[in-house]
């Protein structure tokens, strides 16, 4: 029996015979060619090969996990008609005399290391796609196929790394779990994983050699382990856990239709976090009485222009008239330079999480603002739509914004174009925010706490840190006080308030926020339903 530990990136419980996916170990050999122009030949026509069987992967990802998670995708094929990726190709092929593949290997080593080595943690993930789409050109030249991953039997997938390509080309329907040696939490991997609610774990100090497929293996996520050839006694703890995981999935699925009421008659919204159109099918499955973050974001990703007005509206008017009458809080434009939007002409920043970014951008260059704001009024005919601002830290900020919102609607009104002004809130997730609430609650309609940055701006912790882990502490008394100051400030001025941060489906907090007076809980749509059970077995007054 041998026992790891590492990080856990869906929890979850799971145990089967292991399927160990392990990398060719061929080196793509050096050769010298005679003919430069036709080596690079060789390469455009197998990065439209590349391009081809991206736009699959795409496709079939926007069925099982959304556009938001698919969106890696045109991310990739966007990277595969970078200039700089494709220049250092030609260039080598030219210079060095070199064949396609052997220039393409080298060219995705230095960008994937120099990727690695950047301080900032979503452009270090960023690594691991490099290598995926030069892997893929790899193949596309030299005639080898993609690893057929679907007519694997149900396993707990071991490797060094999962591309986000590997993860969805597999049945998920047969994969247990899955545990890697390497992989970031930020990654698109992780991300697919989280959203296929597979038990998965990352960064596993396992030795693959020592590793063969058909072991027995188990996966807790909840205790962050993995442990191959379980004994006899680890077995059945295993079983009996699982079968108590199954059985809790079985109840909540009775919660299905039941109120959100405390035993001593307190009641709260639960709604859902999406970030796509397509997540609303997770929101209406899970029953959540609607959606308190739906993130725009999506519409901007993985394209090379801004989106139109009609796209947007699109977009806006098909999840309301799906939510036939729930409230969508949609949250306007938060993009900043830790993404990877080149047409936003953002330029890097030492510290995106504090520069040029949401609110900042959208007040800065109204134009992509009036944008968003003529499609979601148009939008809002259709439903019951509110629109919430993020990244505000006054009163000012929120009155620009209110002289845009005046423009947009008269000019609507002039263009004899049907709109509704809808509600109107703000994200609270600076501490400048938070000190001022009592005056912003004057100006706007509700507010949503956005825990997760207002946690790591007021401990001065980044989150996706992993050196800072020990010391971030969502659960700190100065963000609670600072939830409670703004509720309180929110319910004097007679307006409501949420959270739609991750602390919303900290059922360890659900009772100290319903002792606080929160109005809403937004969270992912897979928790909608443990909050509702957590909501019904406390008592708000003891």
């Amino acid at each position: 029996m041998k026992k790891f530990t590492g990080k856990t990136v869906y929890k979850g419980i799971a145990m089967g015979p292991v399927l160990v996916l392990k990398k060719s170990d061929d080196l793509v050999k050096r050769s010298k060619i005679t003919d430069a122009d036709a080596e690079i030949a060789r390469v455009t026509e197998a990065v439209e090969m590349s391009q081809g069987q991206l736009q699959k992967l795409y496709d079939k990802a926007v069925k099982e996990v959304g556009e938001a998670s698919a969106a890696i995708f045109e991310v990739h094929q966007m990277m595969l008609e970078d200039d700089d990726y494709l220049d250092s190709i030609y260039n080598m092929i030219r210079t060095e005399m070199v064949n396609a593949e052997y220039a393409v290997a080298v060219t995705g080593d230095n960008f994937s290391e120099m990727f690695a080595n950047m301080d900032d943690e979503y452009m270090k993930a960023r690594s691991a796609d490099i290598k995926d789409i030069s892997n893929r050109l790899i193949r596309c030249l030299d005639g080898s196929q993609d690893a057929d991953l679907t007519s694997a039997q149900p396993s707990v997938i071991v490797a060094d790394d999962l591309t986000p390509s590997e993860t969805v080309q597999m049945d998920k329907s047969k994969i247990l779990a899955f545990v890697t040696v390497h992989g970031s939490t930020n990654s698109h991997t992780a991300i697919l994983a989280r959203m296929m609610n597979i038990p998965a774990l990352i960064g596993v100090p396992m030795n693959l050699d020592e590793l063969r497929t058909g072991m027995l293996a188990v996966v807790d996520g909840f205790q962050s382990e993995v442990i191959f050839e379980p004994e006899e006694e680890v077995k059945a703890e295993a079983e009996k856990k699982i079968k108590g995981e199954q059985e809790k999935k079985e109840l909540l699925q009775t919660l299905k239709g039941k109120e959100n009421r405390t035993l001593d008659g307190r009641t709260v919204d639960i709604y859902a976090n999406i970030g796509s159109v397509s997540d609303v099918g997770y929101v209406l499955e899970n029953d959540a009485g609607g959606i308190g973050l739906f993130r725009s974001e999506f519409l901007y990703l993985g394209r090379n222009d801004f989106p139109t007005e009609e796209e947007q509206f699109t977009a806006y008017r098909q999840v309301l008239q799906n939510m036939a009458g729930k409230k969508v809080v949609i949250r306007t434009l938060d993009i900043g330079a830790d993404k990877q939007v080149d047409y936003f002409n953002l330029g890097k920043e030492d510290n995106p999480a504090l520069g040029y970014r949401a609110i900042r951008i959208c007040l800065s260059q109204p134009d992509i603002f009036k944008t968003q704001l003529r499609a979601l009024f148009r939008a809002a005919v259709y439903g019951n739509l509110a629109v919430m601002y993020p990244m505000i830290t006054s009163v000012e900020e929120v009155e620009r914004i209110h002289a845009i919102v005046e423009e947009v609607c008269g000019e609507l009104k002039e263009q004899e174009i049907p709109y509704k002004e809808p509600e109107q809130g703000i994200m609270i997730e600076t501490p400048a925010a938070a000190m001022v609430s009592d005056d912003l609650a004057k100006v706007v309609d509700f507010f949503s706490i956005g825990t997760n940055d207002l946690t790591q701006y007021t401990l001065a912790i980044d989150r996706q840190n992993e050196k800072l882990d020990a010391f971030y502490n969502p659960h700190h008394k100065a963000i609670l006080r600072m939830i409670k100051m703004v509720t309180d400030n929110a319910h004097a001025a007679g307006k409501w308030v949420g959270i739609c941060g991750e602390l919303g489906a900290d059922v360890e907090l659900t009772k100290e926020f319903l002792q606080i007076g929160v109005d809403e809980l937004s969270v992912a749509p897979s928790m909608v339903l443990k909050v509702r059970q957590r909501v019904r077995e406390i008592k708000v007054e003891e």
